[in-house]
């Protein structure tokens, strides 16, 4: 896998051609940027930005972000930043203009036919697609308990998709004994050689049995089936290198970039 190759494909189809993340959502251009937009549980944010995009240019295209953000009365917006992006001090200037930097990310490819292997998961542990509200509960549920957050949100959006859009998302839960310990899903894109793994939250006590990696694995069988090349992550310091030992190769650092509205 040649990563400049890799980074080259990701940034044209996912990024400067990107499709909505979901049912109810819609991509804009806006002169040198790429925008998805939707309703205030959704998520709302550039994902491009032309690479000619200049210093003076940067300025006006923020500041347009700024009073869209106002004018659809959105509580948040996202800037998502990646490394390689133009201007150099876009980093910079974002901060400025008010957006606050979140921790990076880590942009990890892999190759779907690589990971889809068999993975043991520990006794009384079982894997259950997701398919229906009460399911997405459980993933929520799955997922406060792993990173300590509200998972209002994603279970907003799962169960949005799942009743809108089934055939593009993958969604799961392991469980122990019956008891939510993990959860991950899989956005597949249409049309395109990606598909993106999203959550794979494990609570503390049940890390390091084999359980991500199986997550990981379940998802890229399904990826594979549906013609999908390559797996891509925006993975935290924390999954990062687990994903490094699976295969991934990173192509680069993201940054998301949020502009909060005062209230």
């Amino acid at each position: 896998m040649r990563t400049d190759d890799v980074r080259a494909l990701y940034d044209r189809t996912m990024r400067e051609h990107a499709r909505p993340d979901g049912p109810g959502l819609r991509v804009e251009r806006d002169g040198p940027l790429v925008r998805q937009v939707g309703g205030p549980d959704d998520w709302n944010g550039v994902v491009w930005s032309s690479p000619d995009l200049d210093a003076e240019g940067a300025d006006a295209a923020i500041a347009a972000q700024i009073g869209h953000c106002a004018a659809l009365g959105l509580p948040e917006f996202e800037w998502k930043l990646y490394a390689h992006d133009r201007p150099a001090d876009l980093g910079d200037r974002l901060r400025a203009a008010g957006f606050v930097p979140e921790p990076p990310e880590t942009l990890l490819v892999a190759p779907a036919e690589l990971l889809t292997g068999p993975v043991a998961l520990p006794d009384g542990v079982t894997l259950r697609p997701v398919t229906d509200a009460a399911g997405a509960e459980l993933m929520a549920l799955a997922h406060e308990r792993a990173f300590g957050t509200d998972g209002t949100r994603l279970l907003h959006q799962v169960v949005k998709r799942l009743a809108e859009a089934p055939e593009d998302v993958v969604a799961l839960v392991a469980l122990a004994d019956g008891e939510p310990v993990s959860s991950a899903r899989t956005e597949l894109y249409p049309g395109t050689d990606f598909a993106g793994l999203w959550g794979g939250g494990t609570v503390a006590e049940w890390r390091g049995k084999g359980i991500y990696r199986a997550l990981v694995a379940y998802r890229a069988r399904i990826a594979a089936e549906r013609g999908h090349r390559y797996l891509q992550v925006d993975a935290s310091d924390m999954s990062a290198p687990i994903l490094a030992r699976l295969g991934f190769t990173a192509l680069g650092t993201t940054t998301p970039y949020v502009y909060r509205r005062a209230r």
